[in-house]
């Protein structure tokens, strides 16, 4: 019996799970897509060179051994590689790639890595920022990969941002973009690379500029008539850092310059890495052979930290300090302030200002208040997961048994309390209150809220608990 390459791959999926975790999964596997099978050859799709070779590096052998078990020993496995064509194409064309030839993969748009036995270059003119001998790299020693957190939110960035560190311009991530929101960490990683790019390429050129003083450094050379000495300046980066690149949309001199400039940065194999607060699809007011080139490496995006991570960015930023504040309003802070890293350090360092000004110890009475007037009105609205939280702890419960399946009667009654909090001080959707309390649906939830109701009536020291509850939930 033929078999079908979706069920194929389906069948290979349900065992790779098994081998890794679900945050790999996710991120390495979810996105592939299987495209056909012949002759024992399952070709599979995947959305870039990057793909291809961390699949290669990390999960060969795991896929070549569910490969051979699905389809037999000759198995073999293609990759399907989505890539641009050329800057006036915006339709994709497929690279094949056999398991067996790795070595013979190039990407037609990555040059071989520069040579970095020049001496560093001079600026042939005085550019305001820039020193006029040797180029000040403008990168902030505090932005390192050592002090840049982990987590699920940043970790592919930060993945490709070290290998780009480690092998400036010799890699199929170049240019790399980095993308996201305001306060997510793109300018720590861009920093993080040129940091690494220094200490282990000392020799190498590195310069990390905004893309608003780019501008203004152009429409200088413009109105000084030194356009050439601009260009020719910034061809003579190996590894150029800019901040923003959204800020020249709609700016057709500046986007022709640089568009001049990166090409030939990323024929002569230097390193591109550039910022964005969106993805390259969504940028408007940008040419498209610009656009066209933005996607030629890898985009990757910085998403909201989780929980987890966010209390592990504040610990490392006490420790960098060498401040200890109590786990209960570390927890508080990192409940409360859920969007935007800079909002979280921020509110770390104005509650130690407030206490050290006023002369009181920090409390989670102290930290309430800090976050109300930090926040301000988003403060009065308590996440699903900070309610959780303190309704475990009050019950002295694991959370984890909170969101499990267990009918044992006093987790249950913990669960209905959250539920009835979370529906009375967050505007959640009931169904969402529900996945977040171990996947129950919207009619689980209006029941919960319905037993603490007639409960809270009927049985004084049930009562006890919801008001005390409340004290700890309120933001005062």
């Amino acid at each position: 019996m033929k078999k079908n390459h979706e069920s194929v791959w389906t069948n290979c999926l349900s065992v790779i799970k098994d081998n890794v975790s679900l945050q790999s999964y996710k991120t390495w596997f979810e996105p592939i897509k299987s495209v056909k099978i012949k002759n024992s050859i399952l070709t599979i799709q995947v959305p870039s060179q990057f793909f291809y070779e961390w699949l290669e590096e990390h999960y060969i052998e795991l896929l070549r051994k569910t490969i051979r078990k699905e389809i037999g020993p000759d198995a073999k496995l293609e990759y399907s590689i989505v890539m641009e064509n050329n800057a006036r194409s915006t339709n994709p064309y497929t690279v094949k790639i056999p398991t067996t030839n790795t070595k013979a993969l190039k990407n037609p748009s990555v040059s071989m890595p520069l040579d970095v036995s020049k001496n560093p270059i001079k600026n042939p003119f005085i550019i305001p920022g820039l020193r006029k001998v040797n180029v000040d790299s403008n990168l902030n020693p505090n932005y390192s990969f050592e002090n840049l957190v982990e987590g699920d939110c940043n970790r592919l960035a930060r993945s490709a941002g070290y290998a780009v560190a480690n092998k400036p311009g010799g890699t199929a991530f170049n240019p790399l973009l980095i993308y996201g929101g305001v306060g997510l960490g793109k300018t720590h990683l861009t920093h993080s690379i040129g940091i690494g790019i220094k200490n282990k390429f000392p020799n190498k050129t590195v310069l990390y500029v905004s893309s608003e003083k780019f501008t203004h450094q152009f429409i200088d050379a413009v109105k000084n008539n030194n356009t050439n000495d601009f260009i020719h300046f910034y061809q003579m980066i190996d590894v150029l850092l800019i901040d923003d690149v959204q800020f020249f949309a709609g700016k057709e001199k500046t986007q022709d310059v640089f568009f001049h400039i990166f090409n030939h940065l990323h024929q002569t194999g230097k390193q591109l890495v550039l910022t964005s607060d969106k993805p390259p699809v969504e940028m408007q007011g940008m040419e498209q052979r610009l656009l066209s080139r933005f996607k030629w490496g890898l985009s990757a995006d910085l998403q909201v930290p989780d929980l987890e991570t966010r209390i592990a960015i504040l610990q490392k930023k006490m420790y960098s300090d060498g401040i200890d504040l109590p786990k209960e309003v570390v927890e508080y802070l990192a409940y409360s302030i859920s969007s935007n890293i800079r909002e979280l350090e921020g509110a770390l360092i104005s509650l130690i200002a407030q206490s050290s000004l006023n002369k009181k110890a920090i409390t989670l009475d102290l930290a309430k208040q800090m976050i109300d007037k930090f926040v301000k009105n988003t403060a009065r609205e308590v996440s699903i997961e900070y309610i959780q939280k303190v309704v475990c702890d009050y019950f002295d419960l694991p959370i984890e048994l909170m969101k499990s399946k267990t009918r044992k009667r006093e987790v249950v009654q913990a669960r209905q309390i959250a539920m009835f909090f979370a529906k009375k001080m967050t505007k959640s959707s009931l169904a969402n209150i529900g996945a977040h309390c171990g996947g129950k649906d919207h009619a689980t939830v209006l029941h919960a809220c319905r037993t603490v109701n007639n409960l809270s009536e009927t049985d004084k020291s049930f009562r006890s608990y919801l008001d005390d509850l409340e004290k700890k939930l309120s933001v005062q």
